[in-house]
């Protein structure tokens, strides 16, 4: 077999850079961290772009779609991209507005039953004889409000000094404010300009790349594409619709906190799996300080509804769109979840569904080449 010196000059940078990589891998972490914390201003912005455009696309579909005059054609772009943000404006305002009051009333109610509560549970333990009597008597005699406006104090001053707090709440926020501001200008650049700068990527990778590598890569990307929109607004689906039965049952029951109670489910449902436990055990937490009977009608509420939403809702809604089997997206859950936490939760399942999707095509293909090369030989 002949090697060209080309082959042998890549193969050698290809060593040295991983040489390189290895032995300052301190200082090439450090180069890599830079430059991430440099870009993630533009990094969220282009998570933020490509939350919008979902929305914006569905407007330009709709937006005059037969029409073929000019105005339109170039308003379009615009009309729906103002339309997607007012849309999720209005969705964010309407949440904070049914779950901002209630929020407030109901750490008061906590604040204020909490001493009541403790004693509770210190005399039912006392009841039970399992601790020794000096440490109950100590139990006993804390004055439990005291103890927890303390508590509320020093959660509410930090700790420190005020001057040390202030400023690096100050810096803090003056950070994530203009992080903020910097992504939402790069988002609305994107989503003006998505149909230039995809054709530009285009050249670029049409001229530096071979024609079957861009192919592959441009193959991977839309079917990653496809399986993050089609988790996206699966989720969301299925979170409103999980959202809105709460609530209306909630209401139905007459159990207490109902619109609060059934917008932290609907948030809590973008989590696969593992949303469902936390929203009902902050649910339950937040009745039972008001009444523990009304707590246990909750959770078996949340118990038929779950049945419900786990037979009905999320199979029609996600499972089917996704096309990832149970078993691994349980499994996706649990790696992603060690690696990255709340983050690699959410994106392991589209993730998962995209090595699934293209595992399964390419073993179609490898398969249907078989057979026919099969067939070709017997004839």
């Amino acid at each position: 077999m002949k090697i060209e010196w080309k082959t042998c000059f890549r193969v050698g940078i290809s060593i040295l850079i991983l040489f390189l990589c290895i032995h300052y891998w301190e200082n090439f972490a450090g180069l890599v961290s830079t430059v991430f914390g440099a870009a993630f201003p533009l990094i969220i912005g282009g998570v933020i772009a490509y939350l919008i455009n979902i929305l914006m696309t569905f407007y330009e579909r709709h937006y005059f779609p037969k029409s073929q005059k000019s105005s339109v054609i170039k308003s379009r772009r615009i009309v729906s991209m103002i339309a997607a943000v007012i849309t999720l404006l209005a969705v964010a305002a309407v949440v904070i507005s049914l779950v901002l009051p209630q929020l407030i009333s109901c750490i008061e109610l906590i604040v204020a039953e909490l001493p009541a509560a403790i004693k509770k549970v210190i005399n039912w333990v006392n009841g039970l004889g399992i601790l020794p009597d000096d440490i109950m008597a100590f139990l006993t005699s804390v004055d439990w409000q005291s103890k927890i406006g303390q508590i509320a104090e020093v959660l509410t001053s930090g700790i420190g000094s005020v001057m040390d707090v202030v400023i690096t709440t100050v810096s803090s926020v003056v950070s994530g404010v203009v992080t903020a501001f910097i992504g939402i200008i790069f988002a609305f650049y994107l989503l003006i300009s998505k149909d230039r700068i995809g054709k530009q990527c285009d050249r670029v990778f049409n001229t530096y790349l071979k024609k079957s590598w861009y192919d592959k890569i441009k193959y991977v990307i839309s079917v990653l594409n496809d399986c993050f929109h089609r988790y996206i607004v699966g989720q969301c689906t299925e979170a409103v619709i999980l959202g809105i039965l709460c609530t209306i049952g909630m209401l139905i029951l007459r159990l207490p906190y109902a619109a609060m109670i059934g917008a932290f489910i609907a948030f809590t449902a973008l989590i696969p799996i593992a949303g469902a436990y936390i929203g009902a055990a902050v649910g339950a937490f937040v009745i039972v300080m008001e009444s523990p009977v009304k707590a246990l009608i909750f959770l078996a509420f949340i118990v038929i509804l779950q049945q419900l939403e786990g037979n009905l809702i999320y199979p029609r809604v996600v499972g089917s769109s996704m096309g990832l089997p149970g078993i691994w997206v349980l499994a996706a859950i649990t790696i992603g979840g060690g690696v990255m936490g709340i983050t690699g939760i959410l994106l392991s399942v589209p993730f998962a569904a995209t090595l699934y999707k293209l595992l399964k095509n390419d073993l179609k293909n490898r398969e249907q080449s078989g057979t026919e090369t099969c067939e070709v030989i017997s004839e």
